[in-house]
């Protein structure tokens, strides 16, 4: 394994890569900027290296000086259409876009693990997969990379993976947490467009409205979730947009909301895709309108297997000390495409905390905020992290 120590000679370069990324942050799948940086980066290190076809993706392959298994390591490089406030000297150079997120500092970390491993090549038995991805926010970037290959970049299907995310807040500076099965919630999207028939406010008994069914709807939702999933197997149900009419006297032809849907199993998933179609189409025969529903299941469970969640904890806690190291007692409510990975092969997935020194954890700005601020010090544990859990495993 690896110890901070081995990441000092690296860590300048590693944090100038973060801040040249977090300047220039980049949407979605085509990141040709980010690209660019990475493989620069990489340029000099024993890799066989592959770029995506439909994303701008980087997959490199580290073989060992021994044979065996293959792992992977991935880092996703993205950012977010939020317009940076906060503060930091290497803040955002593009308008409306920022690495709210910390996908800055999860590129760079793998980053480094490609060059702490490279630097022990010869004692890996096994290869090491580098799973640099584009389009973690929403646009499923990870399943396009499995689609391309990446999971048998290395000749044969990895054995396991492994992936950690950092945090603004909640987790102080360099602790680590995990928890074995459900880590992060599967995420879905809804659409509903309810069409009646427009008409003058004065003579409703002349139209068909669609707003009391719209309304109906929104609120019979919260009670079908309550009344659906387990209290110990929750699911949220959030309505974040909803717009019908144009007018205080004008009854509308029709009217849409949308809604987030957050699960923690399968089975509740499941259940309350269910509900929701039954609510909205039951109502809608009940008002006399017509309904459409768009149900988008967007991420999985993002699910950790319980031997590799146990192993990752007891790594990072021989790596970092027990006081850096804890378990999560419960899931987050987030959602993530790693999901896509876990799903396939057995692995973990991780928290880093980033906060910077002075700020308190409970009120920082969270991700995805304009005032998140990710400490650059993060960057070389994470390398440390990612490459101890590759050589760990691959010793095993």
């Amino acid at each position: 394994m690896f110890t901070s120590s081995d990441a000092l000679p690296h860590a300048e370069r590693l944090i100038g890569l973060r801040q040249a990324l977090h300047r220039e942050p980049e949407l979605g799948l085509d990141l040709p900027l980010s690209q660019a940086k990475v493989l620069a980066a990489l340029d000099g290190l024993p890799l066989e290296v592959t770029t995506g076809t439909a994303l701008t993706s980087v997959t490199a392959v580290l073989r060992g000086g021994r044979p065996g298994p293959a792992v992977l390591l991935r880092g996703d490089m993205d950012a977010l259409p939020v317009q940076e406030e906060s503060g930091v000297g290497y803040a955002s150079e593009i308008a409306g876009v920022m690495h709210a997120c910390g996908h800055d500092l999860h590129t760079a970390g793998l980053v480094g693990a490609a060059h702490l491993l490279a630097s022990r090549r010869s004692e890996l038995a096994g290869d090491v997969v580098f799973m640099f991805q584009p389009g973690e926010e929403g646009q499923r970037g990870a399943k396009i990379m499995i689609d391309e290959g990446v999971l048998d970049a290395a000749g044969s299907r990895v054995v396991a993976a492994y992936a950690l995310h950092v945090a603004a807040t909640a987790l102080p500076l360099g602790v680590f947490a995990t928890r074995p099965g459900t880590v992060l919630a599967a995420s879905d999207s809804v659409t509903v467009t309810v069409t009646g028939k427009g008409g003058h406010g004065s003579s409703p008994h002349l139209a068909i409205d669609p707003v009391p069914a719209l309304c109906e709807m929104v609120t019979a939702l919260q009670t079908m979730v309550t009344r659906t999933a387990d209290a110990w197997d929750p699911a949220v149900l959030t309505v974040g947009s909803i717009h019908a009419g144009s007018a205080s006297n004008v009854i509308p032809e029709s009217g849409t909301f949308q809604a987030t849907v957050r699960t923690f199993s399968v089975a509740t998933h499941k259940a309350v895709r269910a509900g929701v179609e039954r609510v909205v189409r039951g109502i809608a025969d009940a008002h006399g309108v017509q309904v459409s529903l768009d149900y988008d299941e967007n991420y999985p469970v993002t699910v950790n297997d319980a031997v590799e969640a146990d192993f990752a904890y007891r790594t990072l806690q021989e790596t970092f000390g027990a006081q850096r190291t804890f378990l999560a007692p419960r899931p987050l409510a987030g959602s993530e495409d790693f999901s896509f990975v876990l799903d396939e092969v057995p692995g973990a997935y991780l928290m880093l905390g980033a906060v910077p020194p002075g700020t308190d954890p409970v009120t920082a700005p969270m991700n995805h905020a304009p005032q998140a601020v990710f400490d650059d010090r993060a960057v070389p544990e994470a390398a440390v992290a990612l490459a101890s859990l590759a050589a760990a495993r691959l010793a095993r």
